[in-house]
């Protein structure tokens, strides 16, 4: 277990989804207090914080002015939004001691460094950037030694976390430069979560074909690893795809960027993920749950196509 600073810090974390909501009970369970603020969020966000006992303030403005650490986990396309609000505070100008802002989110070397630049003369806020490489951190059974499995949070720039809370986010720095961790987050996840496209992409073209079964049993046969992955991507993807849309942007972004590359790999990705959350929003409206099975997925894929030709 991390050793707790002798004076407890408090952590606040925007927004409380299925990660805020990992990573706030981790940092309970190490003695930190955790605060959020759920004004203009969602029910479904406001009861998350509620079943976990999260304190909830009024404001941006009271997250500001009374926590040491603000770590912001939102979809990649609200990232600068939240920063820009956490840089116009005027509860800034009142804080006795920096801020540490946390950007963990999705977002490409570039959009950390526009993130940063809205604190360039802000002293009272110092920017870390990062990034959450793994599912959120979740506590084993007793009878399983009750030991928390921990995502990986890799950072950089030049504001270091104290080794306390690293210990207990499992953090480690890269470097001092900004859009380091933002850059190993987009190449981790152009491997994971962009193998899940392409999965959706081939089984839901499988269907429209009548071949699906065979794609199945010759990828059993041949790759079983590569089956594995695509069925778990095609089947997980699903309730996160919205936001993995704007995530394989990012990732293109920075492909462009650090390599010049002017491909539209990722632009198809982001084209494939936005198709999968609205074939979702559609069977939500019409009373019918998601895909349980890769081929249940493939087929409501091959539906929409079918319907759109």
């Amino acid at each position: 277990m991390a050793t707790p600073p002798l004076t407890r810090s408090t952590i606040g974390i925007i927004s409380i989804g299925e990660m805020g909501l990992g990573i706030a009970k981790l940092l309970q369970a190490h003695e930190y207090r955790v605060v959020t603020t759920v004004s203009n969020r969602s029910p479904t966000t406001q009861s998350r914080a509620a079943s976990a006992s999260i304190e909830t303030f009024p404001s941006i403005d009271d997250l500001v002015l009374q926590t040491d650490y603000l770590l912001s986990i939102v979809p990649p396309h609200s990232a600068l939004s939240t920063a820009s609000s956490i840089a116009s505070s005027s509860a800034v100008a009142s804080r006795s001691h920096p801020l540490h802002y946390v950007d963990l989110n999705a977002i490409s070397p570039c959009s950390a460094r526009n993130v940063s630049s809205l604190f360039a003369q802000t002293a009272n806020i110092r920017f870390v950037d990062g990034g959450i490489i793994g599912p959120p951190p979740s506590l084993s059974p007793p009878s399983q030694a009750g030991k928390w499995s921990k995502p990986s949070i890799p950072t950089s720039g030049p504001y270091p976390l104290p080794d306390h809370l690293s210990e207990t986010l499992n953090s480690f720095r890269l470097s001092d430069t900004v859009g380091a961790a933002s850059g190993l987050k987009m190449c981790f996840a152009s491997l994971t979560k962009g193998l899940a496209a392409i999965a959706v992409q081939s089984f839901s073209t499988a269907a429209q074909l009548g071949v699906l079964p065979e794609l199945q049993r010759h990828l059993g046969s041949y790759s079983p690893k590569t089956l594995e992955l695509a069925e778990k991507g095609v089947v997980g993807c699903q309730g996160k795809a919205g936001r993995w849309a704007g995530e394989m942007k990012e990732i293109n972004e920075c492909f462009e960027e650090a390599g010049g590359e002017e491909g539209e790999m990722f632009k198809g990705a982001a084209e494939v993920f936005f198709k999968v959350a609205e074939a979702v929003n559609e069977r939500a409206e019409e009373g019918t749950g998601m895909g349980a099975t890769a081929v249940d997925v493939a087929e409501m894929m091959a539906e929409g196509a079918r319907r759109k030709r």
